[in-house]
């Protein structure tokens, strides 16, 4: 299903996520240089999620992972207290999220975590 939100090869990609005291860092790089060509629609698709995610529009992750997922209904509803900046990678992108509120930065690190276990080998933490 990732095929129909993410315009990467997931198979040429991985997810990481760090969580900080602050909130957490999500990036998508490729796996090596022959995965070069996946970069541009990388950078494309997290520019576009970060400024959905400023709105409160965490649409797709919820269409991929399901509406009921740890965090997301505090991220959703919390949004214009969270900051969250987009960022190129030389072999991808990254979105930073902060927040000094204790329950908004609780509900990203259970989001990303949610997110490390559904992606499976996808993914790792950093």
């Amino acid at each position: 299903m990732s095929h129909n939100i993410m315009p990467f090869d997931m198979s040429k990609t991985i997810h990481i996520f760090k969580m900080t005291d602050q909130g957490g860092v999500e990036s998508v790089v490729t796996k090596g240089p022959d995965a070069a060509s996946q970069v541009p629609m990388i950078r494309a698709h997290l520019r576009h999620e970060a400024m959905e995610f400023q709105k409160g529009n965490y649409g797709d992750p919820a269409a991929l992972h399901g509406s009921v997922m740890p965090g997301l209904a505090e991220l959703q509803k919390g949004a214009s207290r969270i900051e969250i900046t987009y960022s190129d990678l030389p072999n991808g992108a990254a979105i930073t999220f902060k927040s000094g509120n204790k329950r908004l930065l609780t509900a990203i690190h259970r989001w990303f975590g949610a997110q490390l276990s559904e992606h499976g080998t996808d993914a790792r933490a950093e």
